[in-house]
């Protein structure tokens, strides 16, 4: 049976491209890897040719909103804890307390919010040394989420 190695790279529409491509160099962090103007932008985070693309959505198109269908949210890996507490401290320059929420859930450590267009990000990093230990953490029945603090 056929199996995939990883996900490839996620596109998502944008009502305003500017402002997508804008939140996600100046805030997430990411490189424009190419930019067509009035079709889309592809972005990297260096290793990648592209990881992430944003699409010029069509006049009249609906906006997002939580618990429709499609995607949830998309989970973008950072180095350590170190370098979450480093988007955490800047996430309090372009977010009001109540967009941001922050979960420990075992195996990663996670703040969500939203992009301009109300698309779900997760910046999380791995707690465990090893993918084996992660998923033995997240099958384990005596886990639970709490709520990450920063200092």
């Amino acid at each position: 049976m056929p199996k995939p190695t990883r996900i490839g790279h996620l596109v998502i529409n944008a009502k305003d491209l500017t402002a997508a491509t804008k939140f996600y160099t100046d805030v997430i962090g990411f490189e424009i890897a190419l930019e067509r103007p009035g079709f889309g932008t592809f972005l990297t985070a260096g290793e990648q040719h592209h990881d992430l693309a944003i699409f010029q959505a069509p006049e009249g198109a609906a906006n997002t909103a939580d618990g429709d269908v499609g995607l949830n949210h998309m989970a973008i890996e950072v180095a350590d804890f170190e370098e979450l507490t480093n988007y955490w401290h800047k996430l309090q320059d372009h977010f009001d307390t109540g967009e941001i929420r922050t979960t420990d859930h075992g195996m990663t450590k996670s703040i969500y919010i939203k992009d301009p267009e109300g698309n779900g990000i997760e910046l999380y990093c791995n707690a465990t040394a090893t993918p084996e230990e992660g998923l033995a953490l997240m099958r384990s029945p005596d886990r639970k989420n709490t709520e990450l603090i920063f200092k």
